[in-house]
């Protein structure tokens, strides 16, 4: 039951992940206190890693994959899946673009991710 209760969150906060990189740059507050403290990149860094953690937590339940098997498995998809929505905000989101110091955002949040759930989900 619990591992299904994380699989549920894992996969809502995955659509949540998608609106936010799916809206429009004209959704998004223009403010230089934000741009001067590279608030995007926080957040990006932020939205990874809890989405690698959160999948990492569900496969924790599972007896054979080891911890690089879930690096692979999680944090090589979460980081293309940061590079796919990238060409996607570039091509079909308006006000949106490319661009790869986001997806360096993305790798560190999604390292950052797999650090934590080394540490909070190993088994005692």
């Amino acid at each position: 039951m619990k591992r299904k209760f994380i699989l549920i969150i894992a996969l809502i906060y995955f659509i949540v992940t998608v609106i936010l990189l799916t809206l429009p740059g004209s959704d998004f507050p223009k403010a230089d206190f934000l741009e001067k403290i590279h608030f995007d990149k926080w957040v990006h860094i932020g939205m990874f890693a809890l989405l690698v953690f959160l999948w990492d937590a569900w496969l924790a339940g599972g007896k054979q994959i080891t911890p690089f098997k879930k690096f692979i498995i999680v944090g090589v998809v979460a980081l293309a899946y940061g590079i796919l929505m990238e060409f996607v905000q570039k091509y079909w989101i308006p006000g949106r673009s490319f661009d790869v110091t986001d997806m360096a955002a993305d790798g560190v949040g999604c390292i950052i991710g797999l650090l934590a759930s080394k540490y909070l989900l190993r088994k005692k």
